[in-house]
């Protein structure tokens, strides 16, 4: 991978991937902290509790790394593999509708999740984030724009 081109460094694309980031991360951060008092037995006997904890930490974790954007492809990896889980094993075999009646399920959430995980996956997590700073410090001239419009 070419990181002159991975990372986007002009800045109102920036400010507006770590919107996204800090946003979609608290959500995870938060959902997975309430999951992990239980963290091996909140979905009940369907799922192994082994897996149950993976899903309580990945989404803690995946949510806090992707609010710092630390280890993004990684974190994205993760919160894409919760959501498919939300997706493939509670939303569609519920039945649910991709949008629901107020106060009824539905897998637009879920989706928007896993949508914006693959987002970071596929792009960078923006010149303001624990990634670019590292990768800038580590490697000096590794991050630079690949065309001078995309100067900040």
């Amino acid at each position: 991978m070419n990181l002159s081109n991975y990372f986007q460094t002009k800045t109102l694309p920036s400010l507006g991937l770590l919107v996204l980031r800090v946003v979609m991360g608290s959500a995870f951060v938060l959902h997975g902290a309430m999951k992990l008092p239980a963290a091996t037995s909140w979905m009940g006997d369907a799922v192994p509790p082994a897996l149950q904890a993976a899903a309580a930490y990945a989404e803690f974790l995946g949510g806090a790394a992707l609010v710092l954007g630390f280890l993004t492809p990684v974190a994205s990896l993760a919160l894409i593999g919760v959501m498919a889980g939300a997706l493939f094993l509670h939303h569609i075999p519920s039945g649910d509708p991709f949008v629901g009646a107020p106060g009824k399920g539905s897998y637009e959430l879920a989706l928007g999740y896993f949508a914006g995980a693959i987002l970071f996956l596929l792009n960078s997590p923006g010149k303001f984030s624990v990634d670019y700073l590292l990768l800038k410090a580590l490697k000096p001239g590794a991050i630079r724009p690949s065309h001078p419009s995309l100067q900040a």
